[in-house]
Order: C-alpha cells, then structure tokens, then sequence
C-alpha cells in the first residue's frame, strides 16, 4: 500500500469542485480501489471548535472527545482520497449507509494523533457496490479510535448480495424515550462545523436539485444526537455501530427510543433508533457494545 503523508490538512474548498468535476467524469470507471493511505501526523484538538460541535450535537461540553467528534478531524482526508483520479466512483452521488466508530479508550483534548484514511473491502450490494473508508487515531503507534465509514454506489446491484438486515423493529413505532424538534437549520449549523456542506443537507432549494423535497440533516449529526442521549452511561471502550435508513427532512420532529440488550460476558449494551415522530419510518438504527 502506498502511504502519502500529508503536512496539513487538505483543503475542502479546494477539493469540492475537485469533487463536482468527478461527478461529471463519473469517476475512473475502475474495479478496485486505489491501494492508498493518507497519514497526518500531529493532529491536535481545537478546544473551541470541540465545544461548538458539541453544543450543535446535544453533548456536554467536557474535555474528552464524542466518539463522533474524531470522524470530523477524519472527514477532509476522506474526501481527498475520494476525489483520487484513481477512485473508481464519483464522489457526487455516493450514499452514506453505514457508520462503526469503536473508541478503545477515553480520548482527550491536548493529546496529539496520527491520523491516517484508507479505503478498502469493495463489495457488491443488491443497490450497486459498497465499500468501507476506514479512518484511524493512533498515539505511539497506538490506536485509540477507529471508523468505518460503508458507502454505497448505486446502479448495477445483485439480488444475489443482499445483505441480512436484523434487530429493527419495522410494523409500528417503539414508545420513544424523548421526541426531538430538529430545527431547519441543522444541516447548516453542523456544515459549518463539520466542513460538510453538501447542498442537499443546506437549504431545500439546493436539496430539490438533488431529488429531496426539503434539506436533509447528516447522517453523522443523528448518530452524534443519538450518541449524546447515552452520555454518562457508557464504559471508557465501546463500539457504536449504525445503519442510516431514511433521510430526516427539515424541519422535523423524531423519536428516539433505546433498550438494553445482552452483550455477552460484558454485560448489558444497548440498541437505540430513530423514528419519525408520528410514522413508522426508522431514520437510523443502532447498537452499542463494550470494545
């Protein structure tokens, strides 16, 4: 594998219209992923910036990091190697649907990181093909986060790779723990301080050219409001592992429901989901266990 060692973070300015032109091109047209990994060492923790993310995600502000704040620090390198000439697929186009962040231990802010983004494990899937972007914090050698980001592009999929769907409960809505306002400006305020600001998630005029009847929250921003609710519950090692179902169209109104559930010798984790307040439509479902 070739590893490309960055100096700084690249720049999403510079790598969305990168990103707009493959849309065009439609990608490399290729088979395989480009055998590749990007690696930035010394990457710090802007205490302000935590506490913004925090505040637009529902958790307390706190020295420690989300498990879901590192796949921000993540996100510019993964669109850089997405926009590769010799990634196969548009980046334009691609649908996030499914999220694993294992944090395997409490990360703080002032620690300092290596942070490295590869791609691997394309595969077929009933929709198109799927493929995994891992991304991963290391100290010393040392991972202490770890993220698999799975991606679907659609077109040309097999009945034959469907995958085995289990544990959400899909004829009636659970009784919700809460019920949660999402305000219409979500996808902005989370754009802002995320770096992601794909139209459809910014406003429904910019969300209408892409198919959406109104702006759509991130996936990553339900999983972190999802994650928020557990604050004070969970071990110090945990994965949070998602699946992104339907989109949630803003304004909107949801239901978060959570249950314990076994998790073999180390005792009772949790499922959690996210509903629509007043239909039987999951937008994420979810799981965490002890790592």
């Amino acid at each position: 594998m070739t590893v490309r060692e960055l100096e700084a973070t690249p720049s999403l300015a510079k790598l969305y219209p990168r990103a707009a032109l493959g849309g065009l091109r439609g990608g490399s047209g290729g088979d395989t992923l480009p055998d590749l990994r990007y690696v930035r060492s010394g990457v710090t923790v802007d205490p302000a910036h935590l506490a913004a993310y925090d505040r637009v995600c529902g958790f307390r502000l706190a020295d420690e990091l989300p498990a879901t704040y590192p796949h921000i620090l993540a996100f510019p390198l993964q669109v850089a190697l997405m926009t590769e000439d010799a990634f196969p697929f548009p980046l334009l186009g691609m649908v996030h649907v499914a999220n694993r962040i294992t944090q395997h231990r409490p990360v703080r802010v002032g620690e300092e990181f290596t942070l490295s983004v590869r791609a691997e494990n394309l595969r077929p899937h009933e929709k198109g093909r799927q493929f995994d972007v891992v991304s991963e914090l290391a100290t010393d050698g040392a991972p202490v986060w770890t993220d698999v980001s799975t991606y679907l592009r659609r077109g040309g999929g097999s009945a034959d790779s469907r995958e085995a769907k289990g544990g959400s409960r899909t004829l009636a809505p659970p009784s919700p723990n809460a019920i949660w306002r999402v305000p219409g400006d979500i996808g902005r305020r989370y754009g802002e301080v995320s770096g992601d600001r794909n139209p459809i998630h910014l406003h429904p005029l910019t969300a209408r050219a892409f198919g959406f009847p109104a702006a759509i929250a991130h996936g990553m921003w339900t999983k972190a409001r999802c994650l928020a609710a557990f604050e004070g519950r969970l071990p110090g090692a945990f994965t949070v592992d998602v699946r992104f179902k339907l989109p949630v169209l803003l304004p909107a109104k949801v239901a978060f429901t959570s249950w314990a559930q076994p998790d073999g010798d180390q005792g009772d984790g949790w499922a959690f989901e996210l509903w629509h307040a007043r239909k039987p439509k999951p937008h994420l479902e979810g799981t965490i266990s002890a790592a």
